[in-house]
């Protein structure tokens, strides 16, 4: 048996700007960071001739074509593997709530795969393999910072170039500013889940209406990781996801709702510094930044909602077990 381990991530800002409508014109660029929690998967050989999925649901099929997984599909015809398996997939979060789920799971399933093939693969090999799956194969209309984040881990300055590479810059942030970091951020959810797909499609669609805001977004990425390092300004990083908050809403696509933007009002009145709406937008989490001091305020200003530890992964997709057995 083989499990992999796969970070989600938080992008603080650049999203949108990872799309090729944006990135073929000029490049883009996020800043984000993976985050101890997990998409989980496992691969066992199996003794009956099929092969077995489970996640939502459980399916059983006599080939791989046959496998209404579109990801566990195409993931296994892309390796060449067509033989009797058991595949399991365990995330820590639910689909949807813009933490690059989908991207986690397929780079999650490419690492447990491989590991099963006896094949060692880079994070940038993963990360391409992911991408070709989704984007290139599946025509997922997303872009391509969320398999980076997932198979590289860390804090990270990725850039997007008109060539279709990708350039992955670990961000040099002393411990102790990454500690502070997870002290003064919340992850709140807004109990809404969300299809990335039709806010990214529209955002596709109308990017060059809106290459001024993007090419904003970028440079402020940019601007974001400068006040991380050296001595660092934390204030100034929460206050420049501020004015990313400000940027993405203007792009309109449906990213933020009447009641997203109720949750993240209520949060500054209460001592939130600056925040973001996880992913594509139209629901999930919203990340606040504030002193820890006003956490308790603003948790009560919002009724006390679902939340999430916000701890930094420092490690990207890898295998944590194997059995003796294989």
């Amino acid at each position: 048996m083989i499990i992999s381990q796969t970070p989600y991530r938080v992008s603080f800002s650049g999203g949108g700007t990872d799309l090729p409508a944006f990135y073929e014109q000029e490049y883009g660029a996020v800043l984000s960071t993976a985050i101890r929690r997990h998409m989980y998967v496992t691969v066992h050989g199996r003794f009956e001739p099929t092969i077995r999925v489970a996640y939502s649901k459980t399916e059983t099929a006599k080939r791989v074509a046959d496998l209404e997984h579109e990801l566990v599909r195409e993931v296994m015809r892309l390796l060449e593997i067509d033989e009797p398996l058991e595949i399991t997939t365990i995330g820590d979060v639910p689909a949807g709530t813009g933490m690059g789920s989908s991207s986690s799971l397929t780079v999650g399933l490419l690492t447990a795969l491989n590991a099963y093939r006896g094949r060692i693969v880079s994070h940038g090999d993963l990360a391409r393999d992911a991408c070709k799956i989704e984007i290139d194969i599946l025509k997922k209309p997303i872009g391509r910072q969320d398999q980076y984040a997932a198979a590289h881990g860390g804090m990270n300055y990725i850039r997007f170039n008109p060539d279709h590479s990708v350039t992955v810059e670990p961000v040099p942030v002393r411990k102790d500013v990454l500690d502070e970091l997870e002290r003064r951020t919340l992850l709140v959810y807004t109990n809404q889940t969300r299809s990335a797909d039709g806010i990214l499609k529209k955002q596709s669609e109308g990017t060059r209406e809106k290459m001024s805001v993007l090419r904003d977004m970028r440079d402020l990425a940019d601007e974001m990781r400068k006040t991380l390092v050296g001595e660092a300004n934390l204030d100034r990083f929460a206050k420049l996801l501020h004015n990313g908050w400000e940027l993405k809403r203007s792009l309109g696509f449906g990213i933020s709702a009447q009641q997203i933007d109720d949750v993240y009002e209520t949060a500054r009145r209460a001592g939130a510094q600056g925040g973001k709406l996880l992913g594509a937008g139209g629901g999930g989490f919203v990340l606040l930044m504030a002193p820890p001091e006003t956490h308790n305020a603003i948790r009560d200003a919002l009724g006390r909602p679902k939340e999430l530890k916000f701890e930094i992964d420092r490690s990207g997709s890898r295998v944590i077990f194997i059995s003796e057995n294989g």
